[in-house]
């Protein structure tokens, strides 16, 4: 299949769960939807990055083909963690007046581990930990699904506290688990299916160390942590293709058991600094095909 070269980024809210979107399926030779894939944004009013993101913006809404959706991995703004209430105020009211005037395009999200509110002195807030951020994208859950292009989407929450209470952790718990397991079974066999997270659920990014001695080291917060749960349930559902990701800033695919688990690069590069060791800062496009085939590559804009 042609790789395509082609994205656009974000603009409204689309939460229905039963919403179809997409061109003809029956189309010969074109997919069925075109999605952007856009991570790591971590926006905030410093390092020129509100000049560069809306560069990006401007960039996905002149390809061609159109995209017809766009799904942000997380890390939506710059960092809540440890962060004052009008540090946060002021990044999310930046993030929501670019997109009011620079992109028109429908967008779904998953919360990143830099899109939750964990400022200790702040455990009393109502809107501390994630729903702040829920509020601020309209989410009524941090985890749910939709039906697209002839595609099920199913978007998860993959940040969470550690067994101490104190940073993230790569996983979903079991109230999730059991959800995604009876999301997938409610699926018809002929669906395919694709599955968006924040945190990779498979990924080879984390051999890339440097100075390596005897032994990689791998934390919990970079990958799922309950990575052989997941893949043995997609394992019962051939109709899982591909599952999305983001988090390390860098790129890589790997294929196991007939599933594509594709890590895209951050659109701020190294968090606005450059590179993120090879990786450019740009966003993925992904073309889905009504027979759950894709095309996927890697734009640097």
């Amino acid at each position: 299949m042609e790789r395509r070269t082609a994205l656009k980024n974000i603009g409204g809210l689309l939460l229905a769960p039963s919403l179809v979107l997409g061109r003809n399926v029956n189309e010969p030779g074109k997919p069925s939807l075109r999605i952007a894939h856009i991570t790591d944004v971590h926006l905030k009013d410093k390092f020129n990055a509100p000049a560069r993101f809306t560069k990006c913006l401007h960039h996905l809404q002149q390809q061609t083909p159109k995209v017809d959706l766009v799904l942000n991995g997380g890390d939506v703004v710059f960092d809540m963690n440890k962060e004052n209430i009008s540090t946060i105020n002021d990044q999310w009211k930046l993030m929501h007046k670019i997109m009011k005037d620079e992109c028109s395009l429908p967008v779904n999200y998953c919360l990143g581990n830099h899109d939750i509110w964990w400022y200790e002195d702040d455990k009393g807030q109502a809107l501390y930990g994630k729903k702040y951020s829920m509020d601020q994208l309209q989410l009524a859950k941090p985890y749910y699904s939709m039906l697209k292009g002839g595609w099920k989407i199913i978007v998860l929450d993959s940040v969470h506290l550690d067994i101490d209470n104190t940073w993230y952790i790569g996983k979903l718990g079991d109230e999730q688990m059991n959800w995604l397991s009876d999301e997938l079974k409610a699926t018809d066999a002929n669906m395919p299916v694709m599955v968006m997270s924040h945190i990779p659920i498979l990924t080879a990014l984390l051999m890339i160390e440097d100075d390596i001695v005897n032994k990689w080291t791998m934390l919990g917060g970079d990958m799922h942590t309950d990575t052989a749960k997941i893949i043995n349930l997609f394992y019962q559902h051939p109709n899982v293709k591909l599952c999305l990701s983001g988090h390390l800033h860098m790129r890589d695919k790997v294929i196991y058991n007939n599933v594509t688990y594709l890590c895209n690069g951050a659109v701020s590069g190294a968090w606005w600094e450059g590179n993120r060791r090879e990786t450019a800062p740009g966003y993925g496009l992904i073309d889905l095909y009504a027979d759950g085939t894709f095309n996927e590559s890697y734009v640097n804009y």
